[in-house]
This record gives C-alpha cells, structure tokens and sequence, in this order.
C-alpha cells in the first residue's frame, strides 16, 4: 500500500475546512428557535442540498454499492419511487401545519393537537428509534479506517480488537462533528451539509470514471459480463405466473426490492422518516416560507433517483472489477487499496462527508427534541433562553456518546453475523415510525378524531402488529438461545406457516394502518380542539405582526 501522508493532509484540510464554517456559520447565536431553525431564513438551495446529504449518508455511500455488487442491477433503485410520491404527500399535508403552528419541535403539534401524552410518546419513539438508527449509520464511516489500519499495521485483528479500533474510529469521527453541532446549530448543521454534498457528489463521478477506465475495454467490456438475466434490471414485479394469489402476496411481502414494495412500502417509509422525523422535517422548518420548504423537499426526490442509480452502478462497475462473489464492503476495499494518493483521500472524506452530514442533523435533531420536548415542558419549565440554549448543546455531546456505544455495537454485530447493511439501516425504523405515522395522519387529516388514550393504544398495536409480522419476538428469541443443542433447530415460538415475514419495506406501512385504523375510532375532546384553535390564532396574528414589521422595514 502506497504512503498515507498526502490522503492524510487531504482529510485534515477537510476536517479544517468543516469546522471552520460550523463555528462560523453559529456565531450570534442567543435562543432556541435559533439554534433550532436558523431563524427561519435559509435559503431553499441550501435546504435541499442538506436534505440530500442528510439521507444519503455513509450507509448509503458504502452500502448502495453493496447492493449492487451483491445483485448486479438496479431494482434497488425502485424504492426511489416511492421517495418522490411521498415528498408530494409530505409537501401537501404535513409542511404548512409545521409553519401554521409555529412549532420547533414537530410533536409540538401532537401537543396541541391531541395532548402531553401524545407528545411524550411520539418524542420518545423518535429520541431513542433515531439514536439507534443514527448509531447504526455511525459505524459504516468506520470501515475505511479500521481497513487502513490493518493494511498500515499489517495485523489480523480479532473481533474483540476490531470492535476497539472501530469504537475509536467513532469517537473522533463523531467528537468533531459534535463539536461543531453544538457550537453552530442547524446553521453550521446546514452549510457544512452543502460543502459534504457537493464532495459526496464529486467524490460519487470520480469513482464511477475511475471504475470504467479499469474495466478493458471500457463501456462495452461491462456489458461482455454484466449479460445475466437479471443484470442490469431496473423493475421487479415479485410475480410468478404459475402460483396462485396469495402465494404471490407472500412472495412480495418477503421481498425487499420489488415494485410494490417501492409504490406502497417506500412511500409509507418515507412519509415516516420525512413527515414525522424531527431529523428531516427541522431542516425543512429553516426556510422563509413553507413554499419554499416544498420546493426544496421536491427537488431533493428528483434528485435521489439518478444519484441511487449512481450508487448502484459503482457497485455492478466494482463486481466487473473483482467478479469475487460475497465480498464485503467492496467499495470501501477499493477505495483503500487501489487508489492512489489523494485521490484516496479525496473519497476519504468523502465517506467522512457523508457520515458527518448525517450526524450532525441527528444530532442537532436529537438535541432540539430533548431540550424541547422534555427539558422546557418537564425538567425546568422556568428555564432562560440563556440555559435553555446551554442545555441543546450538553444535549448535543451526551447524545453523541450515546451514539458512538451503539455504532460500535453495531460494528461488533456486522463483524460476527456478516448481516448486509442497508436492511439493518432501514430496518431500525420500521419497528416505530409507522405508529409515529399513523398518529400524524389522524391528526392531520381529520379535525375531530384520535385522543390521548385512543392514541397510545393505537400507537402500542402498530408496534405490536409489525413486531410480530416481521418476526421480532423470534429473532429475539434467538438472540437469546444462540446456540441449540448437536445440530438441532431452535424451535419458533409463534410463527404460522401461512403468515408472511415481511421485509423491512413493508413494516412501515403496516405500523401506519394499524396505528390510524385504531386511533380513528377515538374522538377528541371538544376542550382540546378549543387549546388548537386558540394557539393557531394567536401564531396566526403573531405572523401577521412580523410580516407587517418586515414590510415597514
């Protein structure tokens, strides 16, 4: 392996970089709304390329290429689809209510909506389903540093050592992040997710023009091994003509890439993780006007179909390259071991950007909810601005340690189980953000349906009903006995023959169902429809007053 000096000194010029316009771009900073929204004057272009870098993040970098070296086509992709049909719901329904209500944190409005109840619940899902699934994001930024390491060190790690330098790895990755974070807010969140992305993006064509000057014969030598059946495949449609209805039902629920799964499933997905994830929609709530907000979140979907296909590509192009199946974390082992200096710390910090992009949101988003949502309401409610804004940013760094002892669990359980990353990305969510869905629907689309009481049952049998539909309780059953007696087989403690498992699309979705069908047969009550009315015309007029300041001025 080449010397590391220059990619060293690229990654260090990044890092600078970074921090630099992260502590600049928070300065003057004195409340919560501030810290929290920007003051709500970002420009939409820069909301969106936050947006894209947000949600495309190292998992994404390293893991979309997995999955198209694992299946050599495009029907990855599909779930794109639904990303777009659900950014049209989201900018229809969801955005203007957020702005109408004057909200920092998004359950806020379950507040007012429904109750305190709601709130606490809905916020607690998120705080700790967002911890998990950042976490887990976490540790994928890792493995080009714990594969350098073992390239300069020339050692073979064990699992135990392996999960220590990984936990380093995370630590620094995630202490400069943090620091930023927590000095800037979502300004510094903002401005250095526009620098990340446009490396990300640069980083992304570079090796896609790279792969195809090592393949023989360029373009045409792809096609001369990419010529399988289902190479190069864009739609699936999960159906077998010679099996009967439901047997083709159960062959689409237990698929993960299919076109159902992108039309139905990903759009109830992204409906969760872009309506009701404090993470995506408080950048959305930085923009001057909920217009502008839709227009960003818009643009951003169209835009993540070409860069997915991208993604894809550099994983069939990396298959062409090596043509050695099961092989893991193929890009990241190209990146390390066959580029050359500078140019490998180019996509260096490139991952690095992806990786920082998304935590730095989680973070900000993890802090703003807490601090809202728990610190101001239950833990001291006579607080300052002054303490108010202390306590967002110890927030900051104490859920950034949380979220580097879940990455490191994280890297122990790929190391040991050899699961594929994206299903376990993705999968964290399905579990919880359907009830989260299912009560934000009721709540937006009805004026005199769901309660306290009705939605936390509702909410309890979404998680339920997917729990056991994915097959949950069986896989912590297992977790549990990990090792049944001379060969045998660890016996299911439920699991009809004829029930489907249904892949990690699919949870969300039913979550959703469950959660609104349920919460829809509880009425609420006429004294709290009075609190909403009430506090939307009181933010009604305070809208007018500083729109009327601004016209004076």
């Amino acid at each position: 392996m080449q010397p590391l000096w220059i990619d060293g000194l690229v990654v260090a010029a990044y890092f600078t970089i970074i921090i630099y316009i992260g502590l600049r771009a928070g300065r003057g900073e004195r409340s919560m709304e501030s810290f929290a929204l920007g003051d709500r004057n970002i420009p939409w272009w820069a909301v969106m390329a936050s947006i894209l870098a947000a949600e495309i993040s190292a998992a994404t970098f390293l893991g979309a290429p997995g999955e198209g070296y694992a299946m050599r086509n495009f029907t990855y992709a599909q779930l794109a689809l639904g990303t777009i049909i659900a950014r049209f719901i989201i900018a229809g329904v969801f955005i203007k209510p957020f702005y109408d209500f004057r909200v920092v944190s998004i359950y806020q409005y379950l507040s007012l909506r429904f109750g305190a109840q709601t709130r606490n619940a809905s916020s607690a899902l998120f705080l700790v389903t967002r911890a998990l699934a950042s976490g887990t994001r976490l540790y994928v930024a890792a493995i080009v540093i714990v594969m350098t390491y073992e390239q300069i060190t020339g050692l073979s790690l064990d699992p135990f050592q392996q999960v220590g330098v990984y936990s380093v790895a995370l630590l620094f990755l995630t202490g400069i992040t943090a620091l930023y974070t927590a000095a800037g807010g979502i300004k510094a969140v903002v401005w250095t997710d526009l620098i990340q992305a446009t490396l990300m993006f640069g980083s992304l064509g570079f090796a896609i023009w790279t792969l195809l000057d090592r393949v023989p014969n360029g373009w045409s030598g792809v096609l001369s091994v990419l010529n399988g059946p289902k190479d190069f495949a864009i739609l699936d449609l999960g159906i077998n003509p010679d099996t009967g209805f439901w047997e083709n039902v159960r062959s689409i629920l237990e698929s993960e890439y299919t076109i159902w799964a992108a039309l139905i499933g990903s759009t109830f997905t992204t409906m969760a993780t872009h309506g009701t994830d404090q993470d995506m929609v408080q950048r959305m709530l930085t923009a001057k006007n909920h217009q502008r907000s839709r227009f960003s979140l818009i643009l951003s979907g169209l835009a993540d179909l070409p860069l997915v296909l991208c993604f894809l590509l550099v994983g069939m192009l990396l298959w062409v390259h090596y043509q050695q199946p099961g092989k893991d974390a193929p890009f990241a082992f190209f990146i390390v071991n066959e580029l050359p200096p500078g140019v490998r710390g180019i996509l260096f910090a490139g991952i690095f950007a992806t990786a920082m992009g998304s935590l730095s949101t989680a973070l900000n988003a993890l802090a703003t909810s807490f601090t809202e949502d728990w610190y101001k309401t239950h833990i001291r409610p006579e607080a300052t601005d002054t303490q108010i804004l202390r306590a967002a940013r110890i927030s900051t760094v104490v859920f950034s340690l949380i979220l580097v002892l879940i990455g490191a669990g994280t890297a122990y359980a790929k190391i040991v189980l050899h699961a594929r990353i994206i299903p376990i990305v993705l999968g964290i969510f399905g579990y919880t953000y359907g009830s989260l869905l299912g009560v934000f629907l009721v709540g937006l689309l009805t004026r005199r349906r769901g309660s306290e009481r009705g939605n936390l049952c509702a909410m309890l049998a979404g998680f339920v009903v997917v729990a056991l539909l994915s097959g949950l309780h069986n896989d912590l059953w297992a977790l549990a006995h990990p090792s049944p007696a001379a060969g045998g087989v660890l016996p299911l403690l439920w699991k009809p023959a004829w029930l489907p498992t249904i892949e990690f699309p699919w949870r969300i979705a039913f979550g959703t169902i469950v959660t609104a069908a349920v919460a829809l047969l509880f009425k609420t009550p006429e004294s709290q429809l009075a609190i909403a009315a009430a506090h939307l015309a009181s933010m009604r007029d305070r809208n007018d007053r500083e729109d009327a300041a601004r016209v004076q001025s």
